[in-house]
């Protein structure tokens, strides 16, 4: 806060004092979120893709960066909105500091969405040849399926760095001792498994069964690790007397224990048994209902792992 200024100077006087309440809130959840979502989609769609004939899911090749286009956007468009000076982020670009985590991590999600907006062309292209015929159909639709197989290995080798680097942003953050880069870098890998596979569930009704079942067994195996290491954090974080008061408030009375337990249940327990239940009678209803308690879920463990820490006093 400003303690006083001085005219003659224009020099300004601060003291540093605690930030009270939370400073990152559903914007940075909601941007967390999205990014799962954009870059889940292509990491599943990918492992899809190697598994199985493209002719065995019709409308990946497009929906999937479309699908992931407008995540991607969500979550820059969160980031920007989130920053006290929106204007300052053109620094990141005319004047990189190559030792920040923001910095790479930005020049990684805008090099990686421009690559989504060109697959999401080439894709959309493919789908409606009728959209590119005055080029040569047979012709055109040769030459973007071999720029979509060349541009495609790039567009996945960059999905990982950019999910994963928010996790390194919350790990140099000072005193939160629940925010540890190992623990979150899985949590966030296991976040774009989970909402990848739970998006993809919507448009895989023309799929082959096979091709669905392998959406089902991600989305139980995701779930099922993320909420493992989710417990684990619950019952075992004893060793840090920060960790162990933050957690306070998602135990037994704490302020997110309704929350918190709401997350499990909804996006975490339920996903997994109706998952591996629809391994077996491929059910699309049930599945379709299984991805949004997924993606519902996912949203609440987010906002409460990310604001308990906060609610802690530093000084």
């Amino acid at each position: 806060m400003v303690e006083h200024g001085i005219n003659a100077t224009h020099a300004v006087v601060t003291l540093d004092v605690a930030l009270p309440g939370i400073i990152w809130g559903w914007m940075i959840t909601l941007n967390m979120w999205a990014k799962s979502v954009g870059t889940g989609v292509i990491l599943i769609g990918a492992y899809l893709l190697y598994r199985h004939k493209k002719e065995d899911m019709p409308n990946l090749r497009w929906l999937m960066p479309l699908i992931s286009f407008i995540f991607l956007n969500i979550f820059l468009l969160f980031t920007l909105t989130d920053l006290h000076h929106p204007y300052r982020m053109v620094n990141i670009f005319l004047h990189p500091h190559w030792t920040s985590a923001i910095t790479v991590g930005a020049w990684m999600a805008s090099l990686f969405t421009a690559l989504i907006t060109v697959l999401m062309v080439i894709g959309g292209l493919d789908a409606f040849p009728e959209a590119g015929r005055h080029s040569g159909p047979a012709k055109s639709l040769r030459a973007n399926s071999a720029l979509y197989e060349k541009l495609f290995p790039f567009v996945v080798f960059l999905a990982i760095p950019v999910t994963l680097y928010t996790a390194i942003i919350m790990a140099e953050s000072s005193a939160r001792e629940l925010w540890q880069a190992p623990t979150e870098l899985m949590q966030m890998l296991l976040a774009a498994f989970m909402a990848g596979s739970a998006a993809l569930i919507f448009i895989s009704n023309d799929w082959t069964r096979e091709a669905r079942k392998d959406l089902s067994l991600v989305l139980a195996m995701s779930v099922f690790f993320s909420f493992t290491m989710y417990m684990g954090e619950y019952f075992f974080s004893f060793k840090s007397a920060e960790a162990e008061a933050t957690l306070e408030y998602v135990h037994t009375g704490g302020a997110y224990n309704v929350q918190f337990w709401m997350a499990m249940a909804l996006g975490y327990i339920a996903p997994f048994f109706l998952s591996v239940s629809n391994m077996k009678s491929d059910n699309k209803t049930l599945m379709r209902f299984a991805a949004i308690l997924a993606l519902i879920g996912l949203y609440l463990a987010k906002d409460v792992w990310l604001k308990i820490p906060q609610m802690l006093s530093l000084s």
